[in-house]
């Protein structure tokens, strides 16, 4: 029983990280809150892969990671970026609506992905915890960056989750049963790394989050211009056929 239960307790501890990233975040300590974020990703990375493991996937558990996720990698991200840039912007419904569309269009990306059929071996719309990572991750640059390229970027991020851009999935890579005791070991250490250097760890996340969200994307432009290439080409093969049956 204990067993079959193990992929839920990391859901809930994933769950359980989101909630206290929006408590830390309100006590002015954002790098140790995006640090959170990135751990609870961790554990929705591990979850899914000890339930296979263990034959313990179900339909609850299913629900139950996606109602973590919300919290998690929409809600809290983007409580972070209000709180550290957003809070100053005037008129304050523009840092409003922004903030709301964020975790919105994360839950709208969780509930399709529950029911459509996606395409094997990847995501359709960047995968919430990503783009939750991102955010969570960008935040702390807001000294560095204009706040309205943060806006743009949580607007960005919003609608590239909704979309049908699709990523490469890496949730099919498999934990051997007998690893799965090592498992809580990964987690306390990225714990204690985490909290031991916050800024440096979440900073060091960002990079490969970006190019992961900016990978699935440049791969759906170099489509749009193969087919648009393909078009032309066909309506230039329609052309000289007309021009031939006309010289004819």
């Amino acid at each position: 029983m204990i067993t079959k239960s193990l992929p839920s307790l990391f859901t809930v501890g994933n769950l359980f990280l989101g909630v206290l990233a929006i408590i830390l975040v309100f006590n002015e300590r954002p790098d140790t809150a995006a640090v959170l974020v990135i751990v609870a990703m961790l554990l929705d990375g591990l979850d899914g892969r000890v339930a296979r493991a263990l034959n313990a996937q179900s339909e609850f558990g299913k629900e139950l990671d996606s109602l973590s996720d919300v919290i998690s990698f929409g809600v809290a991200p983007a409580f972070i970026m209000y709180v550290v840039a957003f809070g100053d912007i005037r008129p304050a419904a523009a840092a409003w609506v922004v903030t709301a569309i964020f975790p919105i269009c994360g839950a709208l990306r969780l509930a399709r992905f529950n029911v459509v059929a996606g395409t094997p071996g990847y995501f359709i719309g960047l995968p919430i915890p990503a783009a939750g990572g991102i955010l969570a991750t960008l935040a702390l640059f807001h000294n560095e960056l204009n706040v309205y390229v943060l806006l743009v970027s949580t607007v960005l991020l919003s609608y590239l989750m909704v979309s049908n851009v699709k990523y490469p999935n890496f949730k099919k890579a498999g934990i051997p049963k007998a690893a799965i005791w090592i498992t809580p070991i990964i987690v306390i250490i990225a714990v204690i790394i985490g909290i031991s250097k916050p800024s440096f760890i979440s900073k060091m996340i960002f990079i490969p989050l970006v190019i992961y969200a900016l990978y699935g994307l440049k791969k759906n432009v170099d489509r749009l211009f193969v087919l648009r290439r393909r078009k032309h080409k066909s309506l230039e093969t329609t052309e000289d056929l007309a021009n031939s049956k006309t010289h004819l």
